[in-house]
C-alpha cells in the first residue's frame, strides 16, 4: 500500500536539545497509523516536525510525494493535513461555533459549514450541540478534547494526526471516539494517531510504529504487535494484555 506520508532521517533540535534521531516513518494511505512509545520517546516532536511547528534539522519530509519540510505551519495545511495537539489548540474566548468556523476554510460563518457533516459530528460529541453557542474555555477537560477533535474533521482532510485524543475523556466517548475515527478510515481518511490508550491502539490501529530515544524501532502490522506480548513488554515495557 503506497505511503501518503513519508519520513526519512528526520533529525529534530529544540534548543540546545536533540530530540529526534533520525526518524523513518511511513503512513500507509487510507490507514490508521499508531504511534507508540514510552514518554519521551520523541512522538509529540514527530507531529510538531511534520506540521512545521518544529524545524527539521537534517533529513526529509514528503507528503503525497512532494517535500514539505522547511515549509511553513499554514501551507502544509492548506495541502489538507490537520493536527490535533496535546494541549487541544482551541480558543477558549471564541465559542464552540466560531471556533468550528475558524477551523473550517471553506466557510466565512456558520451558515456556510457543511450541515450534514455537522449533524455527523453532533451524532458522536453531541455536548457540542448542546454548548455550540458557550465560550469554549467554560467546557469541561473532555468536551474540549471532542472540539479539538470536531475541528480538525468539520472538514474532509488527506491526512489528520492527532496526539492523545482520548486523554481526559470518560469511557463512553472514548468509544464515540472510535466510531467517529474509524468512520473517517472508511471514507479514506488516513490517521496518524499518537495514543497511550492500547485498547484504543487495538481497537483503531492498522499499522504501528514504535518510538524510543527519539527513532522508530519497530515498524509493522498492528494485530501482529497485540498477539505478541513478549514484543509488547520489550518495545513499551507492558502487556496490551494487561489493559483488556
Amino acid at each position: 500500500m503506497s505511503a501518503v506520508l513519508t519520513l526519512q532521517g528526520v533529525h529534530t533540535h529544540i534548543g540546545a536539545y536533540h530530540i529526534l534521531h533520525g526518524v523513518d516513518l511511513q503512513v500507509p494511505e487510507g490507514e490508521v497509523t499508531m504511534l507508540l512509545g514510552r514518554n519521551g520517546a520523541g512522538k509529540t516532536t514527530t507531529l510538531r516536525t511534520i506540521m512545521g511547528l518544529y524545524a527539521a534539522s537534517r533529513g526529509e519530509i514528503a507528503f503525497r510525494g512532494q517535500a514539505i519540510h522547511g515549509h511553513e505551519t499554514p501551507d502544509i495545511a492548506q495541502r489538507g493535513i490537520a493536527y490535533v495537539p496535546e494541549s487541544m489548540g482551541i480558543f477558549t474566548d471564541l465559542t464552540v461555533q466560531e471556533n468550528m468556523v475558524l477551523a473550517a476554510r471553506a466557510a466565512r460563518h456558520a451558515g456556510e459549514l457543511d450541515a450534514a457533516r455537522l449533524d455527523w459530528i453532533f451524532g458522536h460529541f453531541p455536548a457540542l450541540k448542546k454548548f455550540w453557542l458557550y465560550p469554549a474555555g467554560k467546557l469541561s477537560g473532555g468536551q474540549k478534547q471532542m472540539l479539538a477533535v470536531a475541528r480538525a474533521i468539520v472538514e474532509p482532510r488527506a491526512l489528520i494526526l492527532i496526539d492523545e485524543p482520548s486523554k481526559g475523556l470518560a469511557p463512553s466517548i472514548v468509544a464515540n471516539l472510535i466510531t467517529a475515527l474509524r468512520e473517517l478510515k472508511a471514507q479514506r481518511t488516513t490517521i496518524l494517531l499518537v495514543e497511550q490508550n492500547f485498547q484504543m491502539a487495538k481497537a483503531l490501529g492498522d499499522s504501528v510504529a514504535v518510538m524510543d530515544d527519539g527513532r522508530v524501532v519497530h515498524s509493522g502490522r498492528m494485530a501482529e504487535l497485540v498477539e505478541d506480548e513478549g514484543l509488547q513488554q520489550r518495545l513499551l515495557g507492558l502487556s496490551l494484555g494487561a489493559h483488556q
